[in-house]
């Protein structure tokens, strides 16, 4: 359930879960069809800014509504067939500064004002506390008559203000729950808040003794403490499915008989000719028609070598072209193409992690229902054998106010914010709130090849084999081109003291290699078989001089930091360790045999390594995935758990539930052992709440304990739980 704040909708009560990131995906799609853009506008301040923004952005033709909200200092534009450059450009022209926001800006921001909307509702209630603890000091001293009136009826011009807008996140979802015809967390929660407040204010009314307004606004701070802890966990999460949308271009180059114009992609049909110029990203599936380029496909494939690309080869949605102009033409698009088919697998795959049933999950189902039954049970029984609806009511406030449930709130995100601190020290930050304990239950690790066991940046072998001549003509020709091969063997070289030799007339032909003139004879540096090198297994680049003979440079991955101590504790754990690539069978075996990982997969596309995880699963393992590209997004969603380090893809970042902050693979066994504890420390403060409530209940049934003592008593287990939740650390 969830309760609206300020347009944003966040989480209630710590035991649901988010919304599924197909629903998520559906919205983002949906607002792309009604050409909404969104533009932040950093130098407004001031109403005539407004009406300026506002006055440029109507008279740009096509523009049929702009609103700009300065506390945001955001522009919301509706412009069917209108880009975003020409309404930045617009802006510029009448002295706005504005750039473009994608759906991802604007849902993180969404999130960090909910954050901040439950931070300043704790606040305020922590305030108010302060404040009504002072006046209640002055009552327990032994105020009297109307003095003691007096600081009741001040507490309570205090605490009922606060409390109606503190506990709004408690109300709202209890609402919510009761006209679905069910009951959550929040119902006892709002029930023992309003059942304080109505007992207080009449005992102040009646002149009473006691009042309970300190106990109301305590437990209300106690609560939002333990839902901002619950939320700061959750609120890194963003959809994978949402970020896989965010790769697809939106707009192409469309070649035509009278030439080339820009269109949005949602306009391309199958058979039409599109443009990709260097260092843009495929719009579409389709077959090149026209040029030759190299195609870096490492989003989809995870092979860090670009591949050639020319007229008959085929190619996908997602891929950027390196270094020539290409033609393509569409055999697939939209909804169609292989990336968008990735981005659904994913959705899929995430919704289907929003189904795990957390610990606190499975206390809760039972605890509401268990509440209410025995408050109306206390009521109806002191009501029957005393005849006094007061002393019934303040007996059914206290067993409300003791089985609160702080101490179970505070249960899983205490130790959660604990643990994750620990973590962070040694480099993980923990996304998902739940990753920690599908972390303690893994049997398995799949680890992806490049980029995640090995730096995913190729590595030059034996240069000191080579001569300075050679070094110097490499380094020449490799300094004019923008390949990866290209900028590694430049960079060793150049750590290796070495001057680029005077080649003139040095050019780039896309697809191939470096050439160019020395001493009156061409040299070239490209692939090994337009310099009439022969081709080996490992990766290389070939250099030739005229008529000389081929010099051929090897390259190898080198392995992250950690990985082998890594993969080594693991085993020693008596864990499965299973690599999975998109690479090929003698790079996948070498580094599998390097690494004395039994269990291997090569040339994996993203679906097959999503199927292979899914199976295992199915056959009860429970899987770590670690992965850094966007062809392991699938496999990253579908795992029991996963991890990718902070130079992966953004989509796979997301995808994934653990980040590793620094570049070494190191603190995965410590992560594991950490999440084993933090389980356990879990169940600790179950069972301390437990043994809370066998204590306490009866107390407060048998007339033993006022609302005051069971607030104290509540506030007591929140102590010790968040306590035992510091042993962590």
């Amino acid at each position: 359930m969830t309760v609206e704040l300020r347009g944003s909708a966040i989480s209630a009560c710590p035991a649901c879960a988010a919304m599924p990131a197909a629903e998520t995906l559906a919205r983002s799609r949906a607002a792309m069809s009604d050409a909404t853009i969104s533009l932040s506008l950093p130098s407004i301040h001031c109403a005539a800014c407004i009406s300026g923004v506002e006055g440029a952005l109507a008279r740009v033709p096509g523009v049929t509504e702009a609103r700009v909200n300065l506390t945001l200092k955001r522009a919301s534009v509706k412009a069917p067939g209108v880009t975003a450059e020409e309404l930045v450009g617009a802006l510029a022209r009448a002295g706005y500064e504005a750039h473009e926001l994608d759906a991802g800006t604007i849902a993180a921001t969404r999130t960090d004002r909910a954050g901040r909307d439950l931070l300043m509702r704790m606040a305020v209630a922590g305030f108010a506390m302060m404040n009504v603890m002072l006046l209640s000091v002055a009552v327990w001293s032994g105020a009297e008559a109307a003095t003691r009136d007096m600081f009741h009826w001040i507490s309570a011009a205090i605490t009922l203000p606060a409390i109606a807008f503190s506990a709004q996140p408690f109300f709202g979802n209890a609402w919510t729950a009761l006209r679905a015809g069910r009951l959550n967390m929040d119902v006892p929660i709002s029930l023992a808040i309003l059942l304080a407040l109505v007992t207080s204010l009449w005992e102040t009314m009646l002149s009473g003794e006691h009042a309970y307004f300190d106990a109301a606004i305590s437990l209300t701070f106690f609560l939002l403490a333990g839902r901002f802890l619950d939320h700061r966990t959750r609120a890194i999460a963003r959809s994978a499915a949402e970020e896989l949308t965010a790769l697809e271009v939106p707009r192409a180059w469309l070649v035509e008989d009278g030439g080339e114009r820009q269109v949005p992609v949602a306009e391309l049909a199958p058979g039409m000719l599109v443009r990709v110029r260097p260092g843009a990203r495929m719009p579409v599936d389709g077959e090149i028609v026209e040029g030759r380029s190299e195609l870096d496909r490492s989003l989809l494939t995870g092979e860090t070598v670009p591949v050639f690309a020319e007229p008959g080869r085929a190619v996908s949605a997602g891929e950027v072209n390196l270094t020539g102009p290409l033609v393509v033409r569409a055999t697939a698009v939209g909804a169609d193409t292989s990336l968008h088919r990735m981005a659904e697998l994913v959705a899929v795959a995430e919704s289907g992690r929003s189904n795990y049933t957390s610990l606190a999950d499975k206390a809760a189902k039972l605890y509401a229902p268990g509440v209410h039954i025995l408050a109306a049970l206390a009521f109806a029984g002191w009501w029957l054998w005393s005849g006094d609806v007061r002393v019934a009511l303040n007996i059914a406030a206290a067993v409300l106010i003791i089985t609160c449930p702080c101490a179970l709130g505070l249960a899983v995100p205490a130790v959660t914010t604990a643990a994750s601190g620990r973590l962070f020290r040694r480099g993980m930050l923990i996304k998902h709130h739940t990753a920690l304990e599908r972390l303690a239950e893994v049997d398995t690790v799949v680890f992806d090849k490049t980029g995640t066991l090995t730096a995913g940046a190729p590595e030059v072998l034996g240069l000191e084999a080579h001569d300075r001549r050679d070094l110097e003509l490499a380094l020449a020709l490799a300094e004019g081109s923008s390949h990866p091969l290209s900028i590694a063997l430049a960079r060793a070289i150049r750590a290796r003291g070495v001057a680029a030799a005077e080649v003139a007339e040095v050019s780039e032909l896309p697809g191939y290699g470096t050439r160019g003139t020395w001493q009156g004879q061409e040299v070239r540096l490209g692939r090994p078989a337009w310099v009439g090198a022969p081709a080996g297994a490992e990766t290389s680049t070939a250099l030739k001089l005229g008529q000389g003979a081929p010099v051929v440079f090897r390259f190898a991955d080198a392995l992250r930091a950690g990985a082998e101590e890594a993969v080594a504790a693991l085993q020693a754990r008596g864990m499965k360790v299973v690599l999975m690539s998109g690479d090929t069978t003698p790079a996948v075996e070498a580094l599998a045999d390097r690494l004395g990982i039994r269990h291997w997969l090569a040339e994996a596309l993203p679906g097959d390594k999503a199927a292979r995880i899914e199976a295992m699963q199915a056959e009860g393992a429970r899987v770590l995935m670690v992965g850094d590209g966007l062809n392991d997004t699938a496999a990253l969603s579908v795992a029991h758990v996963s991890i990718s380090p902070a130079s992966a893809l953004d989509a796979a970042r997301v995808a994934s539930d653990i980040v590793l902050l620094g570049g070494s693979l190191a603190p995965l066994p410590e992560a594991l052992e950490v999440a084993r504890k933090a389980v356990k420390r879990i169940r600790e403060n179950f069972r301390i709440a437990t043994v809370y409530n066998i204590v306490a209940v009866p107390l407060a049934v048998a007339g033993l304990a006022t609302p005051l003592i069971a607030a104290l008593a509540m506030s007591l287990s929140s102590i010790t739980v968040s306590l035992n939740a510091l042993r962590l650390r």
